[in-house]
């Protein structure tokens, strides 16, 4: 059985509890993100939602996974916390580091554990 661990929630909560095998949502990863790195500059939801033309309850409900941003607010955003959206990307990524990779016996390659999952591994 899957072991729960801490996860902003869909609910709006601060932190929800989601299974160790579900993927989390998009939303919840980037709001994550989004609040560590507004938090870690030791700036304020106001001051970023100035500086990026968002309404301060809107980059809020961002910030709990509540809301998806657009690619367009999404820019935004990450360009007046001084990060680039790949910079976001590559934090989101981090947080979900892809399962270990087992390999399939009689195929070349190799699946992560667990299962056939798809995995996207995007190359500079």
């Amino acid at each position: 059985m899957s072991q729960p661990v801490p996860f902003p929630g869909r609910d709006g909560s601060a932190v929800g509890r989601r299974a160790v095998d579900e993927d989390p949502l998009m939303r919840d990863l980037i709001g994550a993100t989004l609040r560590r790195a507004r938090l870690e500059q030791g700036r304020t939801l106001r001051e970023v939602a100035e500086d990026a033309r968002v309404s301060l309850p809107y980059l809020s409900e961002v910030e709990r996974g509540r809301k998806e941003p657009s690619s367009e607010v999404l820019a935004a955003i990450t360009q007046a916390l001084g990060l680039r959206v790949i910079d976001l990307l590559d934090s989101m990524r981090m947080e979900v580091a892809p399962a270990p990779m087992a390999p399939i016996p009689g195929r070349a390659g190799s699946v992560p554990a667990g299962g056939a999952r798809a995995s996207l591994m995007l190359v500079a």
